[in-house]
């Protein structure tokens, strides 16, 4: 299903009050966004105890129950999970990933809040949650009738909200400074490949693993954990700042002339990420227009080209990545200092042909 409207995690739980208690509400969103902890933090705020039934573990009898015979009829008996007498929150984790009989098991339930003869006790609310087909995630398509039962609502990843979450929950303060000079990487779409991939789930487990590992932490069990947590680029920049933590480097120091990029083999990612700051930096600091520039632009414009001959002198490929065009093709630096570098640096535009 495509989003029209997405929301951020901030007004899900207003979102909720106002459709959930009157009827069932689906949430879509990719993997590891916090979907189900919304779910569970909203019944909480309600004084309603979350029942999780997961999509892909249950078989339609499991919803139906088993038959049982009373006064020569036979009437099926509903399972002890759903079947309860106090109102309660009944959340229907990846029903778009059951089969289509579990979905079809759930149609009266969701629209009648009925299984058989029972009934949910009044005040008890039902929200499903799932991951969309283009997020290479387990999606069967939803029946038409199913997705009449149900108001949709789109959930997007938000690093504003996710870090003020973070900065209450003891997330580990690296993953915090980090995430918010890098907002952008906080998630990233789902690969086609068995791989990690950046979301706030994965950078909680991150936390976890720095906490647990604390200062004895050495740098190549740094990118295990950052490697087996994130997308690739975004590992490799986590451990990039992490290494800025813990050493004397830093744009700031390097822009002054106060040190130098590193060039040590074993210090590449750290040069990738000063070089993706210095990027940073060049889009904040550069005029779009040459014209009537300033002494202080001209002479800003003097240092990024001396520095990106240094750069360059140390690894090609890394200084392409400051003067590279954005995902779509777009150039991201003024054109007027792209022509300038590639005059003063041609073999930085021949590299990239």
């Amino acid at each position: 299903m495509q989003a029209a409207v997405t929301v951020t995690p901030a007004r899900i739980p207003d979102l909720l009050l106002g459709l959930a208690t009157v009827r069932p509400v689906f949430i879509w969103g990719a993997p590891g966004i916090g979907k189900s902890s919304l779910v569970r933090n909203f019944a909480a705020s309600l004084g309603l105890e979350c029942v999780s039934l997961l999509g892909t573990q249950l078989a339609p009898e499991d919803l139906m129950g088993v038959p049982q015979i009373r006064d020569g009829r036979s009437v099926f008996c509903p399972p002890e999970a759903i079947a309860r007498d106090e109102p309660y929150c009944l959340f229907l984790d990846e029903l778009n990933a059951a089969t289509p009989d579990v979905q079809k098991a759930f149609y009266s339930l969701i629209l009648d809040r009925r299984i058989g003869t029972y009934e949910l006790p009044k005040g008890s609310i039902v929200i499903g949650a799932g991951n969309r087909a283009t997020d290479n995630a387990l999606a069967r398509p939803i029946a038409s009738a199913l997705v009449n039962r149900l108001t949709h609502v789109h959930l997007e990843a938000s690093a504003t909200d996710w870090l003020t979450w973070a900065g209450e929950n003891g997330i580990h303060p690296w993953i915090v400074d980090h995430l918010t000079d890098r907002p952008d990487h906080l998630w990233s779409k789902p690969p086609k490949t068995e791989e990690p991939f950046s979301t706030p789930r994965s950078w909680h487990m991150l936390s976890d693993a720095l906490h647990s590992f604390g200062r004895d932490l050495d740098e190549e069990t740094l990118r295990v954990l950052a490697h087996g947590t994130l997308t690739p680029a975004h590992a490799q920049a986590f451990c990039g700042y992490v290494k800025i933590v813990r050493s004397r480097y830093g744009i700031e120091a390097i822009i002054k002339g106060d040190a130098r990029w590193p060039n040590r083999p074993e210090d590449r990612d750290l040069l990738y990420y000063l070089a993706d700051s210095f990027r940073g930096r060049l889009v904040k600091d550069l005029p779009v227009s040459k014209e009537h520039m300033s002494a202080n632009g001209r002479q800003t414009a003097y240092r990024a080209k001396s520095l990106l001959v240094q750069l360059a002198e140390i690894s090609v490929e890394v200084a392409q990545t400051v003067i590279a065009s954005d995902a779509d093709g777009n150039p991201v630096l003024p054109s007027w200092f792209l022509v300038e570098a590639a005059r003063d640096m041609p073999r930085l535009v021949e590299a990239r042909r």
